[in-house]
């Protein structure tokens, strides 16, 4: 199935005020992430490596200990097993995550 439409997924909270929609192949995942304001992504870690940019919206990227503020157009990598968190500001935002492997949890 070449052609996939994102908007008709689910919606999946993953954190209070943090809401994805996913597609995937077999060996990597997209997931549309939208952060309503003052949302957090508590810290986590997970073996898939992750790519991302933001596509509208601000918010705070902590990775290893190391934070950024974000804009739209920004881009982050995070490396298998990372301990990552993130969290908006005043307004919502949306991210873009590419993973690979795809997430089992969020498949399932």
């Amino acid at each position: 199935m070449p052609f996939l439409d994102i908007k008709s997924q689910p919606e999946i909270s993953v954190f209070e005020g943090v809401t994805i929609r996913t597609v995937h192949g077999e060996k990597l995942m997209l997931s549309y992430v939208h952060l309503q304001p003052h949302s957090i992504v508590a810290e986590h870690s997970h073996p898939h490596e992750q790519m991302g940019m933001v596509i509208e919206g601000t918010f705070e990227l902590t990775i290893e200990g190391e934070s950024r503020t974000l804009n739209k157009g920004d881009t982050y990598l995070i490396p298998s097993n990372c301990i990552h968190s993130a969290k908006a500001f005043d307004d919502p935002a949306i991210a873009l995550d590419i993973f690979s492997p795809p997430r089992e949890d969020y498949i399932n």
